[in-house]
């Protein structure tokens, strides 16, 4: 897979749109990805809210969640899109799968669009930026729905060729994970669905549950991710000096387990760490340290004091 790669006048960074827009067929597959789990949504609310629902739905649907919710913080973003740690295959897997039944797209193209998104951030060709589109309350509104969901349907999967991921195609276990990524997606509502089936033996209730754990849960987290283009590139605190406009906004960070501190990440992208404050609560951080302690991954990275100081800006 190769790139027609092209670099714009000031900062050498690489374009590297390889594709004029987004195809179809990931126009098709995101429609269905957004609205589906929005039905979803609705049916629970006027229809099963308050008849259908019961605690293994709750339970599921927390498990799902944080399953899934790590296969992007910890898998697309911190391990795969800017290797802050490394492991073995089995981890890599792992945590491959986990992210792909989160349903935000195969690996290679979450990554590949993240990678460029950190190179032109807040900049003419960043994906998603909140950022330029036009001036006004309309264009920031505009901007901020570009940033949040409208990018999915103009500017999603157009990085696919070797200058951001060309390390992921070169890995045959990615290109699997990828190959299989609708079976991904499926596992990920067939799950709640299996175990609430075993658990009470009712097709309706496997269903139920499907809704919850599945549908639901799927819509939640897509949106509070989505969160970290729009708000965190718009409203928050600074506390880096970087290049575009991100910032931390703690409400998004308790969402997406650590994510919300956007302005530390953008500051010191390799980091495995995002919660570099004292109180900045970073849950994908918790787990990395702890696979770290159990050996299952080495070299995480981390900015040094002496980085974190030359990057702070002064209050005063």
């Amino acid at each position: 897979m190769s790139s027609n790669a092209a670099v714009p006048p000031g900062p050498r960074v690489p374009v590297a749109t390889v594709r004029q827009h987004t195809s179809l067929p990931s126009r098709i597959i995101t429609l269905i990805a957004v609205v589906v789990p929005f039905f979803g949504v609705l049916s629970a609310a006027g229809i099963l809210w308050g008849v259908a629902l019961s605690w293994l739905d709750l339970v599921l649907f927390a498990i799902m969640y944080v399953w899934c919710g790590l296969g992007i913080t910890v898998g697309f973003h911190r391990l795969f899109s800017h290797r802050g740690f490394q492991s073995g295959k089995v981890v890599r897997a792992f945590w491959g799968i986990a992210g792909c039944m989160a349903t935000q797209g195969p690996l290679t193209q979450w990554v590949t669009d993240h990678r460029k998104h950190h190179a032109m951030s807040d900049k003419p060709g960043d994906p998603h930026s909140p950022h330029g589109h036009g001036e006004g309350w309309r264009g920031a509104i505009g901007g901020l729905f570009h940033a949040h969901m409208g990018w999915l349907f103009t500017t999603k999967g157009m990085e696919r060729g070797d200058t951001y991921g060309k390390d992921l195609f070169n890995e045959p276990l990615i290109r699997w994970i990828d190959r299989l990524y609708l079976v991904w997606v499926a596992l990920g509502l067939a799950i709640p669905f299996g175990v609430a089936f075993a658990v009470t033996g009712e097709v309706d209730r496997g269903v139920q549950a499907m809704v919850w754990a599945g549908l639901v849960r799927i819509f939640v987290f897509d949106h509070a991710t989505w969160s970290v283009n729009s708000i965190c590139h718009t409203f928050g605190r600074r506390t880096y000096e970087t290049s575009d406009k991100s910032r931390n906004q703690w409400l998004v960070a308790m969402l997406v387990f650590g994510e919300g501190w956007h302005n530390n990440h953008h500051a010191f992208p390799g980091s495995a760490r995002h919660g570099l404050g004292r109180f900045q609560i970073d849950v994908s951080w918790m787990v990395i340290r702890g696979m770290e302690k159990l050996g299952l991954i080495w070299r995480v990275k981390l900015p040094t004091p002496e980085r974190l100081a030359r990057r702070e800006i002064d209050p005063a």
